[in-house]
């Protein structure tokens, strides 16, 4: 924190104060609905008639308590505050965030809360399920880091992306779960009763880079965008192979033999489960945009579409056992930039900071809840075992990394440099989903082991793992994230070399990036924004309503702005020239920037849930001015 926005003692301690408080809330409220079971008023059964059993009158009370009435939104209000009290005492804890990580912070309270229920219920205290975790908490992250995705970097290493999240989650996947499945083999771990087929389908969910960790750890460190796009968007998309790797071997494992056929299904299952996925989120992104193209009389539903639109293409790919976390990215970088041209400037601020919120929330909620799950009878401990596990989850992870790269460096124009390598194994994370997933399995005598394996491993990655990476890379001194914002001229410049080499690869007939770029710049201006943007929005360039409003200004005056048509004569009404304000000079540089051609090779700042740095053009409207908007570029 700056030194302007120095702690109170007062605040930090009121912090401290309610946690506890809200500690003995949630046991009271625990105890409360373990003890009293809400009556059942009839049978609802096929044949005999319903009857209802004859009840005692009662009198009327002056004062009662019915807390099965409001148990189920009292017990989730109590645990979003406790969250949320949680997240703020963290921020306003002086230094600890510059040495840990929130996550870590936020899975200690977790232990500190399920401890507290544990000891005073002496049961273990309530789960984080794997059907909350991936149809409540999952879809408002990934939702979150889609809508705000650096597009244009995305889209430069979505080749390097997916060579690390397809092959190297598989390489991961093989390579732990043999490894294992040979050491329970061969060594006197009394392990020799796992099957190749458990081990594999250990090694799958193991595998898993979870993207809230990730996220969580990356985006406080602040490295450079290349590595930040290529961790998070691996995280982001071997969920994907991970799900249908589990699902995969899970199958194989009720079966009495496994085939060819069976493995070339599986197969088969893993490139219909991203291509579907892709193509649910493709369409429900083009029908928010299509659906926000007629709410021009009904704007304050806008932000609305988006969210239901979104959350329903995860549900559809779920439904259809698609990639949900595929389909819901694909609809966010769909429909942003034909929503946003639809809504108004109030809408697009509601989007920004709900989304923020939300996710934040959620990711909060779920660190707390594996701290409390971790508290729990269904423990069983293997020294072997558990070590074994985190030495080759930390060896097949920089192994991969280091040959994947070897091979997609030769592909690269700018190369993946060995600092940049060491940090992608490095970071690793894995956290919500590998926890999730264990508790599927289905009952043998060794799943106590997994989920205590997989518990060991979550802590031991967002610990150790989360709160060395960045004494890691202030050590070895990777290249950080580029604070000031390139210039006007750089982008000019940036820009002109792209018209350049699109003209080039036309004259030499070849279709490179470029021309593909151009080539979909040009059906999305003569199609796409046609029919999916209103007709109002469709207006002339930016550049030349800025030109035209310098031009009125001086004329008429800074007071003029946002007028219509002044009736004062220009000679009676011309003050003289006043220079930009420093607020206006940044506008319209935004303005300039996003109306030259796009970028191929910008390094554009990614999101971040934790900071939201003001925006000019969409955060706050100056004093005298409308808010400026974006529009299509000049053509």
């Amino acid at each position: 924190l700056p030194s302007s926005c120095a702690v109170p003692g007062p605040v930090s301690v009121s912090t401290a104060a309610m946690l506890p408080l809200l500690c003995c809330l949630l046991q009271a409220a625990l105890a409360v609905s373990s003890e009293q079971r809400p009556p059942v008023p009839y049978s609802n059964t096929s044949g005999p008639p319903l009857t209802t059993t004859h009840r005692e009158p009662r009198r009327p009370w002056v004062f009662s308590v019915d807390y099965h009435h409001v148990q189920a939104p009292f017990e989730i209000g109590l645990w979003i505050m406790l969250a949320s009290l949680a997240k703020l005492g963290f921020h306003w804890s002086g230094r600890v965030p510059a040495v840990v990580p929130e996550s870590c912070l936020l899975i200690m309270v977790g232990l500190l809360v399920g401890g507290v229920i544990y000891s005073v219920r002496h049961e273990a205290p309530p789960l984080l399920s794997a059907e909350a975790f991936f149809l409540y908490l999952l879809p408002p992250i990934v939702l979150d880091a889609g809508y705000f995705l650096p597009i244009r970097l995305f889209f430069e290493n979505l080749g390097t992306i997916l060579w690390y999240a397809v092959l190297g989650t598989l390489w991961n996947a093989l390579g732990i779960g043999l490894s294992l499945y040979g050491v329970c083999q061969a060594g006197p771990w009394g392990l020799g009763d796992l099957s190749v087929l458990q081990s594999l389908l250990f090694g799958s969910l193991i595998a898993a880079v979870d993207p809230v960790a990730v996220l969580s750890v990356f985006e406080e460190i602040h490295v450079n965008e290349q590595l930040h796009i290529l961790v998070f968007g691996e995280s982001l998309l071997n969920d994907a192979v991970t799900v249908v790797l589990y699902k995969l071997f899970e199958s194989f494992l009720r079966l009495p033999s496994v085939s060819g056929a069976d493995v070339a299904a599986g197969v088969c299952q893993l490139l219909l489960v991203g291509l579907g996925g892709l193509c649910v989120g493709l369409a429900f992104g083009l029908m928010a945009a299509l659906t926000t193209r007629c709410t021009a009389r009904v704007q304050v539903i806008a932000p609305l579409f988006v969210f239901l639109y979104s959350y329903l293409s995860y549900l559809t790919s779920e439904m259809f056992r698609l990639s949900g976390i595929v389909a819901i990215v694909t609809c966010a970088v769909t429909m942003k930039q034909y929503v946003e041209a639809n809504m108004s400037q109030k809408s697009h601020t509601t989007i920004k900071y709900f989304l923020k919120m939300w996710s934040s929330v959620s990711e909060t909620l779920i660190f707390i809840f594996l701290g409390v799950s971790t508290i729990q009878d269904a423990h069983m401990w293997s020294w072997a075992f558990v070590s074994f596990t985190l030495f080759f989850c930390l060896f097949w992870r920089a192994l991969g990394v280091l040959f994947l790269t070897a091979l997609v460096n030769r592909l690269r124009r700018n190369p993946v440099t060995f600092k940049d390598q060491f940090i992608i194994a490095y970071g690793g994370l894995r956290g919500a989903i590998c926890f999730s997933l264990v508790f599927l399995i289905d009952d043998f005598p060794k799943k106590r082991l997994f989920i205590t394996t997989t518990i060991v491993v979550i802590l031991f990655t967002v610990f150790v793992q989360g709160m060395t990476i960045k004494p890691l890379v202030e050590l070895l001194e990777v290249k950080r994230r580029k604070k000031a914002p390139p210039t006007v001229s750089e982008e000019i410049h940036i820009r002109l070399l792209d018209h350049l080499l699109v003209g080039i690869e036309d004259i030499t007939a070849q279709w490179g990036q470029n021309y593909w770029k151009d080539r979909f710049e040009q059906f999305n201006k003569k199609y796409l924004r046609r029919y999916l943007i209103r007709a109002d929005k469709q207006a002339q360039s930016s550049i030349v309503q800025v030109y035209q409003r310098l031009e009125k200004r001086d004329i008429l005056g800074p007071d003029a702005e946002g007028l219509g048509e002044s009736t004062v004569p220009p000679k009676e009404a011309a003050p003289p020239s006043q220079p930009l304000r420093p607020e206006e000079v940044e506008s319209f540089r935004k303005l300039l920037s996003r109306n030259l051609h796009s970028i191929s090779r910008k390094q554009t700042q990614t999101y971040s849930r934790h900071t939201l740095h003001p925006d000019v053009t969409t955060d706050r409207d100056l004093p005298g001015r409308p808010a400026l908007r974006r529009h299509c570029s000049l053509g």
